[in-house]
């Protein structure tokens, strides 16, 4: 995020979005433009792939959605050349993910205070970058700058049908940011992820006071003999209850 924002900020579209439809189709593919799209393509694909063996969440099928999209508008958009508007689509997402990365870290790290205090942040960031400057910023200029420009082909329907389409999953996570960032304001700590079926053991926290008893046996989430879950070996000696 942080070298492509440095390459964003010496180009003349980031601070006039009509110099994205300047002299199209015939724009010169920068090697650094190339290899963005190259990295953040292969980053996509990996989400879609990890996606079937990561911890089941109750979005998954609109994060199906949303990683299709993106595919599907990172290659449309490298393909008919509208790689312009498209860095700057890509830029503006990457900023609220960088923050997001942090505050996970931070709560692996059980830095409860530093990682709310990064989730109050991205949640500020993503609001403003998703809900305000996307559809000022980008929706503007690919809905009415780009047809003022070059008028009317297919191309432009698919491009913003896509775009628009991102823009209604903003809103939806909007939705659930908000109502985690008011949980961490209001009991002081950010609540568990509302999309979450199953947590994993990283997230969970102790309930029960350990046992002065120990037992033979414990049951995990659930199950029970001698092998456990999320990483816990059962039919051992233990003295944590669940």
């Amino acid at each position: 995020f942080f070298f492509f924002f440095s390459f964003l900020s010496q180009t003349p579209w980031l601070w006039n979005t009509r110099q994205c439809w300047n002299g199209y189709p015939y724009q010169p593919l920068m090697p650094d433009l190339h290899y963005y799209y190259i990295v953040e393509l292969s980053f996509y694909w990996s989400l879609m792939f990890s996606q079937f063996i990561d911890i089941k969440r109750k979005d998954f099928g609109i994060m199906f959605t949303h990683h299709i999209v993106t595919i599907t508008l990172i290659t449309f958009s490298y393909v008919t050349n509208l790689t312009r508007v498209g860095t700057l689509t890509l830029c503006l997402h990457d900023a609220a993910d960088v923050v997001l990365e942090a505050a996970k870290m931070a709560n692996y790290c059980k830095c409860q205070k530093l990682s709310d205090l990064l989730f109050l942040t991205f949640a500020i960031v993503f609001i403003v970058s998703r809900l305000g400057i996307y559809p000022l910023w980008i929706l503007n200029t690919t809905l009415f700058e780009l047809y003022e420009a070059l008028g009317n082909f297919p191309a432009l329907w698919v491009f913003n049908v896509l775009l628009v389409i991102l823009q209604i999953l903003h809103c939806f996570w909007s939705y659930l940011i908000i109502k985690a960032a008011y949980k961490a304001v209001s009991k002081g700590k950010v609540a568990k992820d509302d999309r979450s079926d199953i947590e994993s053991s990283s997230d969970e926290e102790e309930t029960v006071p350990r046992s002065k008893t120990p037992h033979s046996t414990i049951t995990t989430n659930g199950t029970g003999g001698a092998n456990g879950t999320n990483g816990y070996l059962t039919g051992g000696t233990c003295s944590e209850e669940h």
